[in-house]
């Protein structure tokens, strides 16, 4: 009887280790339904990390998870600024005096006082967004909610645009 029940149970571990297998996402993360806050098509043809943090961004949004959402934008944002100095041969002047690169907010206003880049209309999203993302990360008591993303989506989409362009990803 003994013997019965640990054969029953060895079957009962195999199928749930069957079922985890089967119901897992996929290793490479699972594609959203939508794409309500950055289009796809603006990073098609990119680098595959920038498709998969366009993912995880709608993914996250569609979902609910406006903190994910918040946190993935910010790191978006930093990624395209600092590939356009890199596609732009300027990697030095986005380095700090102690030889690392700046952060986002560093970043942000470098990029935003670049007089041949006109990004100086998209500071103040970038500066928000960048807040948002930074307040989702790491404020205990702030958690982000549906309006804080909707109220920058069609900026965010320029700025975003024209930051795939500076980067020469497109």
């Amino acid at each position: 009887m003994y013997e019965n029940a640990i054969l029953k149970l060895d079957a009962a571990k195999r199928f749930q280790r069957k079922v985890y297998e089967l119901t897992r996402p996929p290793a490479e993360g699972a594609k959203p339904d939508t794409d309500r806050i950055i289009d796809a098509a603006l990073v098609s043809g990119a680098p595959g990390n920038f498709v998969r943090v366009v993912d995880q961004i709608n993914g996250a949004y569609e979902r609910g998870w406006y903190d994910a959402c918040a946190v993935m934008l910010r790191r978006l944002l930093e990624m395209l600024i600092f590939e356009a100095y890199v596609a732009n041969d300027m990697k030095n002047k986005i380095k700090g005096q102690n030889g690392r690169f700046l952060r986002l907010t560093g970043l942000i206003r470098m990029a935003c006082s670049e007089s041949r880049w006109a990004l100086d209309d998209n500071g103040a999203v970038l500066r928000e967004l960048s807040a948002i993302g930074n307040w989702s990360a790491h404020k205990r008591r702030f958690v982000a909610n549906r309006d804080d993303i909707d109220k920058h989506v069609s900026a965010l989409r320029i700025v975003v645009q024209e930051l795939i362009f500076l980067a020469k990803l497109k």
